[in-house]
């Protein structure tokens, strides 16, 4: 179920004419990209993407055939070829990063590279050659774990795990460059994403695809891990209107979902599927596996005009049927497997 969002405080676009988008292959870059194609004032787009496992052109679908994307495979790493591309855009929309919690449990070293050095090179690119905005996409993991309350911006990063600290970093740079080189900067840190053509290693579409094939889901523990549940789309609206209105140097969080433990969160998802709890197993608790996180997201709502459209049961029973429908889509990922096994991140 979707609600009309207010317009009345919408900012007014900042000139956004052609807009580089990393990892826009990836879940949540694809929707943005599909957003912005759809975006009278938006002239061209490109896509810069290294297409890793959770990255496909699938997730891009018929936008491919818009005249006004482009698609590049390539890795943000690769100076020359960021060299080339941001200096023909006005704006740039940093998604890429490796985002998995378990792998980074054991290939920290790979998010370091993607995630910091990675961001570092766009930013050294845009320090250089220059754009309107540069909108670097975070995760309210750098906050780390809260008893009670919300972390608002100003709140102090204290990540947990590698993924986490990665991000963490990469925001600290990113932030750094306005600071020192005046790179007008923008943070995004949103809350847990969830919607269509989600890679299946992250837990709502593991357990979707493990029901549609009648296999058990594990659930870690008690089930007692809260997060903030935001469908992709709420997130993609925040985005944009920190693209087009954000001040340079500001972070904003992008919340606004539903809090349910993983239990909850579990249960939600077998009532979909008429499926009881003898469908669920448990399983040891992971290594440093956050309790509890939670934001304060009223500054993008005050000073932006951001209100979430999505309501949690609507917006899973749309994710469900999506996955019913395009089996095509996921099962060559669930067959193809991980390199080792993976317990889902919450």
């Amino acid at each position: 179920m979707r609600n009309p969002a207010p317009t009345d405080l919408t900012p007014t676009p900042t000139v956004t004419a052609r807009i580089l988008v990393t990892g826009g292959a990836g879940f949540i870059g694809s929707h943005f990209v599909r957003r912005l194609l759809a975006a009278d004032d938006v002239d061209q787009i490109t896509v810069l993407d290294a297409l890793t496992y959770a990255g496909h052109r699938e997730n891009l679908g018929e936008a491919l055939t818009d005249p006004k994307l482009e698609f590049v495979q390539g890795s943000i790493l690769n100076a020359h070829l960021v060299d080339e591309l941001v200096q023909q855009h006005t704006a740039v929309v940093h998604f890429a990063a490796e985002s998995h919690v378990d792998r980074s449990f054991f290939e920290a070293g790979a998010f370091l590279r993607t995630n910091v050095l990675g961001t570092y090179t766009l930013l050294d690119a845009v320090r250089r050659f220059g754009t309107s905005r540069f909108v670097h996409v975070s995760t309210d993991e750098v906050y780390g774990p809260l008893a009670f309350g919300c972390a608002d911006e100003s709140a102090p990063l204290r990540p947990t795990v590698p993924y986490a600290a990665s991000k963490a970093a990469s925001d600290m740079v990113a932030l750094s460059y306005h600071c020192t080189y005046g790179v007008p900067v923008c943070v995004t840190r949103s809350s847990n994403n969830y919607g269509p053509a989600q890679h299946p290693e992250k837990i709502i579409p593991l357990f979707v695809t493990r029901l549609l094939k009648g296999e058990p889901v594990t659930l870690h523990g008690r089930g007692e891990h809260v997060r903030n549940w935001l469908h992709v789309e709420d997130n993609c609206q925040g985005i944009d209107l920190v693209l087009r209105g954000g001040t340079p140097g500001e972070v904003y969080n992008i919340g606004g979902g539903t809090d349910l433990t993983s239990a909850q969160l579990t249960g939600m998802l077998l009532e979909l599927f008429g499926a009881g709890w003898d469908r669920v197993q448990h399983i040891p608790d992971r290594t440093c596996n956050d309790l509890r996180y939670a934001m304060d997201w009223s500054k993008i709502a005050n000073q932006l005009g951001y209100r979430p459209t999505w309501d949690l049961t609507g917006g899973l029973a749309a994710t469900v049927d999506w996955y019913r429908r395009n089996p095509d889509r996921w099962a060559p990922h669930v067959r193809a497997g991980d390199a080792r096994p993976m317990h889902h991140p919450v």
